[in-house]
Parts: C-alpha cells; sequence; structure tokens
C-alpha cells in the first residue's frame, strides 16, 4: 500500500492547506498555468476549500486584482490561511442554480476565466451509479463553461424536441467560460467517460494529451484551437 496519501496529509497539514486535494490542483497549476494574475476563478463543488487556497494563491498579490468565486451544497467559510478579500463562496445547488446568475457572480457578468469542478457525489460504493452521478455532475460543468449549445443532448430525438418548442433559452446557450479560458473536471474512474464525456469534449475542444499527477489521477488536456481553450479531465477513484 502506497504512502503517498498519508505523506499529502501531512504535508497539508503543515502547509495550511484544508486538504490534500490541494496538491492536484497545485500540480495542474505547475504544469499548465491555468490560473494567471488578475483572473476569475469559479471553483463548483469548492468544500472544504483547499481548492480555493491554491486559486487565491495562483491569483498573485493582492494588487493584481482577480477575483475566485466557489459554489456548494454545504455552507463554506473562506479559509482564513491563503485567501484574502478576492474569495467569496455561496450555498447552493450547482446543478440547480440558473446560469445567468452564476454568470452574475462573475466581473462585470463577463464570465470567469478559469472554472474548476472538483464536485463528487455521495459515494455509495456501487461503481456504475457512483461512475453515473459523477458524469452527471461533470456534464453539468461542462454546460455551465461552453454552453447547451455546444454540449450535445444524448438522445437525438430529445435535442430537436427541445429545439422545436424553445425549451433552450438564449441564456441556457451561451457558456460562462471566457474565450480563451481553461476548464478542470474531476471525474470518478468509470469505463463510461470516453464514451459520453469526451465526444463532448471534442465538438469544442482538440488535441488530446494525458498526464498524470500524483495520487494517481488521469487528466486529458485539450486545447481549442481558435479560443485556446484547455479542458482537463481528471479520473479520480472513489
Amino acid at each position: 500500500m502506497s504512502c503517498a496519501p498519508d505523506f499529502y496529509y501531512r504535508e497539508a497539514q503543515r502547509l495550511g492547506y484544508l486538504a490534500r486535494s490541494a496538491f492536484k490542483l497545485l500540480q495542474m497549476q505547475n504544469k499548465y498555468q491555468l490560473i494567471t494574475p488578475g483572473a476569475s476563478v469559479l471553483d463548483l463543488g469548492c468544500a472544504p476549500g483547499a481548492w480555493l487556497q491554491v486559486a487565491c494563491q495562483s491569483l498573485g498579490p493582492l494588487k493584481k486584482g482577480g477575483m475566485v468565486v466557489g459554489i456548494d451544497l454545504k455552507k463554506v467559510k473562506v479559509p482564513a490561511v491563503h485567501c484574502d478579500s478576492r474569495v467569496q463562496t455561496f450555498c447552493a445547488d450547482v446543478m440547480d442554480f440558473p446560469k445567468d446568475q452564476v454568470m452574475a457572480l462573475s466581473p462585470k457578468g463577463k464570465g470567469f476565466s478559469v472554472i474548476l469542478s472538483d464536485m463528487c457525489p455521495l459515494v455509495s460504493g456501487i461503481t456504475t451509479k457512483d461512475a453515473a452521478l459523477s458524469i452527471e455532475l461533470g456534464m453539468r460543468a461542462l454546460d455551465l463553461a461552453v454552453g447547451a449549445s455546444d454540449v450535445p443532448l444524448p438522445d437525438d430525438d430529445i435535442h430537436e424536441e427541445n429545439q422545436s418548442d424553445g425549451s433552450r433559452s438564449g441564456a441556457d446557450e451561451k457558456g460562462i467560460l471566457q474565450p480563451g479560458g481553461n476548464l478542470v473536471i474531476k471525474l470518478l474512474e468509470s469505463e463510461d467517460i470516453q464514451g459520453l464525456i469526451q465526444p463532448n469534449l471534442q465538438s469544442t475542444f482538440q488535441e488530446g494529451l494525458v498526464v498524470k499527477t500524483q495520487g494517481n489521477q488521469i487528466f486529458f488536456k485539450r486545447d481549442l484551437s481558435d479560443l485556446s481553450r484547455t479542458a482537463i479531465v481528471g479520473n479520480d477513484v472513489p
């Protein structure tokens, strides 16, 4: 059995991070520079706050500006360490939170330059069920980022029906990720990832790259040729 989890747990405590998951984002940040000074960051599923800490650190000095907005089902207090006045949190269900209201949380209502999704369902131990719920959360993050028009519905008949009755509003079709922005989605390990998530990413993101982070996380990096977005999807074992 690897001692890595215990090592990262101790390191998180030593460095003032609320969870060892901080190191996942730190490793991605060091490799891809996802968050630049002055960026606007949306953290979906922000509890307990470790990614809020890393995101705020990555903004640079306070004078550089920027902001970090965290949303979670739980009420999350802004961490006292590694965070400053640029961080704010909201208690809400991301699945039901209207997209236009999420957009309104961004600077001047113009969207976020980085969207992080560390959302994870309550693990039941039933692998297929947990994976399906995880993919549902991941698809919601993707929809928020790029808009419903870029995320095909799983059933073409439903898609056509929704188009005919006008159920997809302009607000739903528009994503809240700025052109040139970056998207990170964590998913539970599943055989369905390639079949369900990746085709939707391929409609917006191109050029795949597989890398590993410490803790056996696997990420797929895709760059959108015309907007230079990056989508990173991570596999996590329940």
